[in-house]
């Protein structure tokens, strides 16, 4: 079977070792848009080029005669692309332009919410232009967050008493996102903790994926700002310390409803990742946002643990048979922690080389924004490698993930908070405060 993998980050990497784990032995390509070392020891075949340019992927894969495609990233899901190759006949795991939309567009995803009377939903509203934004932020009395309504790449939020501070920075951050042509979410701040809910879908039904708790602040204690995520643990019961099991099936049953919404709105099957991004609250679990494709670091957890056939498990999602399919994640805690460049997210390092050779199991990193230039392995700005812990606890995982991740050579920082007993607790009497005011 011939495997196509969009997509060149950590994400992809993860995907692609889960696919090569499988007995079928199939043969696995990769257009990205950089050259990941560490995919293209794994690949047949390897483009770098346009991820989004739907046209010349779609022909790319008819010439290698692919047999199945997996969508990494959003952006080939917002431009259509899965569309184009089911087109010309090659099954794709990743939703059709439309179906995406929850992911690409906010306001589409809470209208949607709204519309099938799906929980969850905080109190918000969009806006298309500077008028009414002021009375509504005075409403919800300095306790809000703005949103740009489409992908900014995980830049696009921010909350009021963390990156805005005054009536007049938020006013100006609506103004920058209208001046990227760009519509605006504003809702309620919701005060809990924030978790990752990823399942597989074939088109008619979901099958859940453990939970995971991604951490997007860029320093230690959750300090900085916002990133596309510096790690992130899972536990070995595959819920998370700080939830309670019907925290749990809400979150589930929310994802379910909001699955056959979209199906039913959009008339079509989505097939693919559908992963609800959760926050547990006193007053009971709330949406945050959803994406259309697996979480990245959260797919580095998860599939670490995959001990069925990804192979089998990916036919079964194109043909809608998830249901007749033995999927089993190992009773195994994880933790994920990312090496960034020095200066990231804002004013990051790039071009500079870096050395995983003293890590002592490879089999756990994974290379994300990473270009091979002549043997040289060169750090491009973004994150820039990822490791996985895994054992019995988190606490063991995490150390793990620490010793190794601190083994990467280059001007790279990492978070030696993520899945610490300290960081853990914190999070879990955080939660009993709210829950007893």
């Amino acid at each position: 079977m011939k495997i196509l993998i969009i997509g060149s980050g950590a994400r992809e990497h993860a995907i692609i070792r889960a696919l090569h784990r499988s007995p079928q032995q199939p043969l696995i390509y990769c257009i990205g848009s950089s050259v990941n070392a560490g995919i293209k020891e794994l690949t047949e075949d390897y483009l770098a080029g346009d991820i989004t340019d739907c046209g010349q992927v779609a022909h790319q894969a008819h010439e290698w005669a692919i047999d199945l495609c997996i969508i990494g990233p959003e952006a080939p899901l917002e431009m259509g692309l899965a569309d184009a190759l089911w087109q010309i006949g090659i099954a794709t795991i990743g939703p059709k332009k439309s179906l995406a939309r929850i992911e690409t567009s906010k306001e589409f995803a809470r209208n949607l919410m709204q519309k099938y009377n799906i929980p969850g939903l905080p109190v918000y509203k969009t806006f298309n232009s500077m008028t009414g934004i002021e009375s509504f932020l005075d409403s919800l009395n300095n306790n809000y967050v703005i949103k740009a309504n489409g992908l900014m790449g995980g830049k696009g939020v921010k909350l009021f008493g963390e990156h805005l501070h005054s009536k007049e920075e938020a006013l100006f951050f609506c103004e920058e996102i209208l001046a990227k042509k760009q519509s605006i979410l504003i809702e309620e701040k919701l005060e809990g903790q924030e978790f990752s809910f990823m399942c597989f879908a074939d088109g008619v039904r979901l099958f859940p994926m453990p939970l995971v708790q991604d951490h997007k602040r860029a320093f230690a204690g959750d300090e900085g700002p916002n990133t596309g995520g510096m790690g992130s643990y899972s536990d070995a019961n595959h819920s998370l310390p700080f939830l309670s099991k019907n925290e749990v099936q809400t979150a589930l049953a929310i994802n379910n409803a909001v699955y056959h919404a979209l199906t039913l709105e959009c008339q079509d099957k989505y097939i693919g990742f559908l992963y609800g991004s959760f926050i547990a609250t006193a007053e009971g679990v709330y949406v945050i946002e959803f994406n259309a494709r697996m979480g990245d670091p959260e797919a580095l957890n998860v599939l670490s643990i995959l001990e069925s056939d990804f192979v089998t498990l990916c036919a079964a999602m194109v043909t809608g048979r998830l249901d007749l399919t033995d999927i089993h994640f190992a009773n195994k805690a994880t933790v994920c922690k990312y090496a960034v460049p020095e200066g990231y997210p804002d004013k990051p390092l790039n071009n500079f080389e870096i050395d995983i050779r003293p890590v002592t199991n490879l089999d756990n990193l994974y290379l994300g924004a990473v270009n091979q230039l002549n043997n040289r392995m060169v750090a491009t700005g973004s994150r820039t490698a990822a490791y996985v812990g895994i054992a019995n606890t988190i606490y063991q995982a995490e150390v793990l993930a620490e010793d190794e991740i601190s083994r990467v050579g280059g001007s790279l920082y990492h978070r030696k908070d993520i899945g610490t007993a300290a960081l853990i607790e914190q999070r879990i009497s955080h939660m009993q405060r709210l829950k007893a005011q």
